[in-house]
């Protein structure tokens, strides 16, 4: 492979953690072409350009690729037509991780489906439905084969916990159902219904597959995190587990990137594992940087975008050297804003040290969207996740 610099990258998704990934590529001279469906969105604003399209099209991904003939199509959300990617990969367009995985992972069906069926990882039981009436017969009425309840409804294709819920009871099933299609994105009418696993904690795994020439894969230290209605509130590490339990979730992890990446794929992917006493239990996967991740800008020398970027260029990665217990905190929108949001608190913020403040620029807010986070580092996780929850609470939007 051709490791000289500057390369060009087509960016598909310009949200917050495209922001970072295009610093990381600017930083070694890379031409980014920032690609989203609303204009102004983080990542357009520190890339050499933007365009904005509708993700879904596939023939106006095709345009852009003709247009700026990139070196790496760069896929940074799941709502886009990967049967376009898939042609183009076919046609000698290199896309990141690989087409396979980018298609493959759009939909939660295809994925859950691959891990549990073909790969056989341990998973919580599962079924799809197409409609209402299916989902309460996948839930309650379908024998012993029903999920039960309470049960965690999702859109097969969301992102920031969109259209998530939990079903506690039967009548709780047609709202689940009303609000997981209002909460989709992409054009699927179809939703996977989860057994409720009691977990103990989650994790994401950062698996980073590094170009065969290049080395093997690669494993940052777990990363722990809470939620709260389906999307990440905090996060830290390193996350306590035991070696045993490592070994099996970076198992695991390999061999699904392997499955989906393929020989030459390479790119970071967020592995996401549900902990229960000893047991390690598969729960989601993204071919990408991972939200959780966001804790890497200050736990490491080489955050999540680094070492995409390093993995996607085929550049060495000869170490990661971490820098002591780290967490982050997400700084969330108290209400709706049509209008660019401007904010306070942030100079409290950082009179602790030990503090970082990401703002992320997003052109407009709405209430529980994630407009910045907070990092922290500290001498245990404890007091790190205290100093990062203060430290986004102390940012706020003005006028809240």
């Amino acid at each position: 492979m051709d490791d000289s610099l500057p390369r060009t990258i087509l960016l598909l998704g310009s949200g917050e953690l495209g922001r970072e990934f295009v610093i990381c590529a600017k930083r070694l001279g890379c031409r980014v072409i920032a690609v989203d469906r609303y204009a102004g969105a983080p990542a357009m604003q520190v890339a050499d350009t933007s365009a904005v399209i509708d993700m879904l099209d596939g023939a106006a991904i095709r345009r852009l690729v003709r247009a700026h003939a990139p070196d790496f199509v760069v896929p940074e959300i799941e709502a886009i037509r990967t049967e376009e990617l898939l042609r183009l990969e076919a046609a000698g367009t290199s896309v990141i991780p690989s087409a396979r995985a980018a298609h493959l992972t759009m939909n939660r069906d295809a994925i859950r489906s691959l891990a549990a069926e073909e790969l056989g990882l341990p998973t919580a039981r599962y079924a799809f439905a197409d409609s209402s009436k299916e989902l309460e017969r996948v839930v309650i009425g379908n024998g012993k084969q029903s999920i039960g309840l309470p049960c965690v409804i999702k859109p097969i294709m969301s992102s920031s916990g969109k259209g998530q819920s939990i079903a506690r009871t039967k009548a709780d099933l047609a709202r689940s159902w009303k609000w997981a299609l209002a909460g989709m994105r992409g054009d699927t009418i179809r939703v996977i219904a989860e057994e409720f696993v009691r977990f103990d904690s989650e994790i994401t795994l950062l698996t980073v597959k590094q170009r065969p020439h290049v080395g093997g894969t690669l494993f940052v230290r777990p990363i722990g995190h809470r939620q709260e209605r389906g999307d990440y509130q905090e996060s830290w590490m390193p996350h306590p587990m035991t070696a045993a339990a490592i070994r099996q979730a970076q198992r695991m992890a390999k061999r699904i990137t392997d499955r989906i990446a393929g020989a030459d794929g390479a790119g970071l992917f967020g592995v996401e594992f549900f902990l229960r006493g000893s047991e390690v239990i598969f729960s989601e996967l993204s071919p990408r940087p991972h939200v959780t991740g966001m804790v890497t800008m200050v736990s490491q020398d080489l955050s999540e975008f680094d070492l995409h970027l390093r993995a996607i260029l085929g550049l060495p990665i000869p170490r990661i050297d971490y820098r002591g217990p780290s967490a982050s905190a997400v700084i969330l929108a108290q209400r709706d804003s049509q209008g660019a949001p401007r904010y306070r608190g942030v100079a409290a913020a950082l009179k602790t040290a030990g503090v970082e403040i990401r703002l992320f620029g997003k052109p407009s807010a709405h209430t529980h969207r994630r407009m910045g986070v907070a990092l922290a580092r500290a001498g245990s996780i404890a007091r790190a996740r205290q100093v990062a929850q203060a430290a986004a609470r102390a940012v706020r939007l003005e006028g809240t």
